[in-house]
């Protein structure tokens, strides 16, 4: 069992940046490293799309080809959080962005995360 609260997002002007932060609460017994962590977001008539992901270990990243080379997945294990970095970001990026956890390998299928978080809203506009 894991509680994820998102932070971080607002108003910005395309080409900035953002940074997200998603804090973790473990149940007893268990540990914030045997869950994988993704973000994902969910944007004005689309379809729910996993951005990223990194493994318990922060060893193994995926990212969707539309935030590749421009977001960056990271975790601090010891401080239980994971955060996601936002640059040279586009109207397009508009979405609200979820933390989600899931105990087992990580996926890019955003019905398989068991856990999320409430959302934090990313709007990008001049």
């Amino acid at each position: 069992q894991v509680q994820l609260v998102e932070s971080g997002g607002g108003l910005v002007q395309p080409g900035g940046s953002l940074r997200l932060s998603c804090a973790a609460s473990v149940a007893s017994g268990d540990t914030f490293r045997s869950y994988a962590m993704g973000w994902i977001r969910h944007g004005p008539g689309k379809e729910r799309e996993v951005v990223a992901t990194i493994t318990w270990s922060g060893g193994s990243t995926y990212y969707a080809d539309s935030v590749k080379s421009r977001f960056t997945i990271s975790r601090d294990n010891a401080k239980n959080t994971v955060y996601l970095q936002m640059n040279s970001l586009k109207p397009e990026d508009t979405a609200v962005y979820y933390c989600a956890a899931r105990f087992g390998p990580t996926t890019e299928v955003p019905n398989k995360y068991d856990y999320w978080g409430q959302g934090t809203q990313v709007t990008v506009s001049s």
